[in-house]
């Protein structure tokens, strides 16, 4: 059913602010750092963990569609309310957060291209 996908992508976002919740905590800041990447990363996890496991079934797919079709517009709208103001006052770590987190992404891409270019080699 269309809502178990929407049930796997609120579990994955609550998953992933309670560990950018727990970060930001740690690391001073009163404020959620990089929950939705990490529901992101959940999400895409589960779904390669699933697929390879027989597969999200057809209605579930469509219910994780849903709300990937939104998933622009929602970003957006968050962003907009973040406090820019706010983070330029609260001194570097949110620059040293941000830039920690870009440049380990960059890092990453290559792992998951080999990951990738391994299964259509096969």
């Amino acid at each position: 059913m269309e809502i178990y996908g929407l049930g796997i992508v609120a579990f994955c976002m609550y998953v992933g602010s309670f560990i950018g919740y727990f970060i930001g905590k740690t690391l001073g800041i009163s404020g959620n750092v990089g929950g939705v990447g990490f529901a992101m990363l959940i999400l895409i996890l589960l779904s390669n963990y699933v697929e390879k496991n027989g597969g999200w079934s057809e209605r579930t797919k469509n219910g994780i569609y849903l709300l990937s079709a939104l998933y622009i517009p929602i970003v957006v709208a968050m962003a907009g309310i973040q406090n820019v103001v706010a983070a330029f006052s609260g001194g570097s770590i949110a620059f040293v957060a941000g830039g920690v987190a870009t440049i380990g992404s960059m890092f990453l891409v290559p792992v998951i291209g080999k990951l990738g270019s391994e299964k259509t080699e096969k």
